[in-house]
């Protein structure tokens, strides 16, 4: 068993597996038990499996706290909440697809479970290139830096402008080179049917697996912002990749009740696009005060102060929405 004490990106290989055994645990209460069958997932049921999904995400930070230390500890809940916190944006396009696929809400955790399945094995592809180019040229980070102060520049010069997903080049490289169904055959995601053009049985996609494949492309745009932003507040690939995984984890279940409230949140955007801005400026800001880097405390309490005045100011401005619902 000396294998399992084998160190690997800066941890042993058994502190890996124990947290992926979590996970595979996790998802299979969710889908073996609790979701089991297709169900329509309600607000309240929605609030209530994000709260325990965030509960045990803070429960494991606890955990790296107490084994780790406090540094260890603040930058995984700083992690935990910058990731948290983008993933917001996330819901508003995956509502978008959903909407553009004509997907019901029946089917919509099936598309989401699976799409975190193919997140789980995307990130960790993307934290250990990252983490190996961090290793090998230090200067990576001064990039990773430059790329969030640029990306948070354009978030903010286009919160206004909707994603286009009829306009996504995968999208329509897909349907010009495979077989696609053009309505949606339940929960399933192929479907064998006879080909017009041919008259024999094919296999077909469904809008279903279409809608999949976009949200898988959609978490890829998105880990282009926050796999970086993560490197900024600390370079260990284990608190970064635990830290991206139990916060996208929660994420199937807190888009059924954020999706209902989409235009509360409309100006979370430009918060998010300062968060990204103060998380890359921190690495030259702390080369100009000459400190290693800037104290995880700091860190974090600036992280909540924008993303609480984003929310509030939100909610603020879109009252009368909730007042008088259309």
């Amino acid at each position: 068993m000396d294998f399992l004490f084998v160190d690997w990106l800066g941890k042993p290989l058994w502190l890996w597996l124990s947290f992926l055994g979590i996970v595979i645990v996790m998802l299979a209460v969710d889908l073996g038990i609790v979701h089991r069958k297709s169900k329509e997932i309600g607000v309240t049921e929605s609030l209530v499996t994000s709260a325990a999904y965030i509960l045990l995400g803070l429960a494991f930070g606890g955990w790296v706290w107490w084994y780790m230390g406090a540094t260890a500890g603040m930058n995984y809940l700083t992690g935990f909440v910058v990731e948290k916190s983008l993933a917001m944006d996330n819901v508003f396009v995956i509502a978008m697809i959903f909407t553009y696929f004509a997907v019901p809400r029946l089917y919509q955790h099936r598309v989401l479970f699976w799409g975190i399945l193919g997140v789980i094995v995307l990130r960790a592809i993307m934290i250990g290139v990252g983490a190996t180019l961090v290793v090998q040229f230090s200067w990576v980070l001064y990039v990773f830096a430059a790329f969030l102060i640029f990306t948070g520049v354009k978030m903010w010069l286009f919160a206004d402008k909707e994603y286009d997903v009829a306009a996504n080049p995968v999208l329509k490289f897909v349907r010009r080179h495979f077989r696609v169904t053009d309505r949606l055959h339940g929960e399933h995601f192929w479907v064998k049917q006879a080909d017009p053009a041919t008259g024999k049985q094919a296999w077909f996609m469904t809008p279903l697996m279409l809608a999949l494949l976009m949200v898988e492309i959609v978490d890829v745009v998105f880990a282009v912002d926050s796999v970086p932003a993560i490197f900024a507040i600390t370079t260990d690939p284990f608190i970064v990749y635990t830290s991206n995984i139990f916060a996208i984890l929660g994420l199937r279940a807190l888009y059924f009740a954020l999706a209902a409230m989409v235009d509360r949140f409309h100006y979370l955007k430009y918060a998010l696009a300062i968060l990204l801005v103060f998380i890359g400026s921190k690495i030259f800001v702390a080369d100009a005060l000459g400190l290693a880097k800037i104290p995880p405390v700091a860190s974090l309490s600036v992280t909540f102060a924008i993303l609480a005045a984003g929310i509030g100011w939100s909610l603020w401005k879109t009252r009368d929405q909730a007042a008088h619902p259309a």
